[in-house]
Parts: structure tokens; C-alpha cells; sequence
């Protein structure tokens, strides 16, 4: 039996927040679904040349009462990047709070404006350990 990887799907409550917060961190929209019927809106983003490794943005019009409220419960997001510490640079210039910074020069974690954990990965070895991350605490849960 073969089976193929087709995307993750997260809720999000603030569709624009949350766009803008997956182009910050590189991914573009490559296709939207608005359904009238069912009142909600399917965005999927990916890296550039990546499109079959999609997330899917599911966002219900009419709000999500009734629905849980924890993303925790299917684990993180991961991606792999060029260089860990420009990302992190780049996001923390953005407002985003860096939750487990790269004091390794090889991971760190992120949190979503709907509270999903994004792991980054550095590509290849890990980078020498630097300033102001090699220092830097945990924040909160990732």
C-alpha cells in the first residue's frame, strides 16, 4: 500500500494574522477555497518550488465555539532553513517571540498567532553558537 503526503491542516482564527505570519516565514499562498455553503475558507501555503508540501489554513467564518482550543494535540510544524539566526533575526523584527531560541545553531521553535508550534531546522551542520542566541532563555511552551 503507497500513500502520499498531501498537507497538515491547522484552524486559525485570524485568517490575515495568520497569513501574514506564514509569509513571514516564507511560505506563499498557492491556492484558496471559500466555501458559502459550509462558511469557511481553506488557505494552503507552502515554500516557493514546494507546493506539494502545503499547510492548510482552515478558517471557519462564524468562529470555532465548540471546537478545542489547544493546538498542542497534533504536535509542531517543522521546516528546514539556510540560517537559523537570520530567520530568527528576521522574526523577532516582526514581533515574533522566538519560545526556544537556536542556542545550538540548530533548532529552534516559534509560536503561530493561532498557538502552533513551528520548529525550525538548520539546513546541513549546525551553525557556531552566537550572541544574543547562545544566551538567550526558553520562553514560555513550544
Amino acid at each position: 500500500m503507497q500513500v502520499k503526503y498531501l498537507h497538515t491542516m491547522v484552524r486559525v482564527k485570524d485568517l490575515d494574522a495568520s497569513i501574514r505570519f506564514f509569509e513571514l516565514i516564507g511560505l506563499e499562498k498557492t491556492r484558496q477555497m471559500d466555501s458559502e455553503e459550509g462558511r469557511f475558507s481553506l488557505i494552503f501555503m507552502a515554500p516557493p518550488g514546494q507546493h506539494e508540501c502545503p499547510v492548510e489554513l482552515t478558517h471557519n467564518w462564524d468562529g470555532d465555539e465548540g471546537l478545542p482550543s489547544d493546538s498542542r494535540h497534533f504536535g509542531h510544524l517543522a521546516y528546514e532553513v539556510e540560517n537559523i539566526y537570520d530567520m530568527c533575526q528576521h522574526l523577532m523584527e516582526n514581533g515574533v517571540l522566538i519560545n526556544r531560541p537556536p542556542r545550538d545553531g540548530r533548532m529552534a521553535f516559534v509560536r503561530s498567532p493561532d498557538n502552533v508550534s513551528i520548529e525550525f531546522l538548520q539546513v546541513g551542520e549546525p551553525l557556531a553558537p552566537a550572541e544574543p542566541w547562545a544566551s538567550m532563555e526558553n520562553t514560555g511552551h513550544w
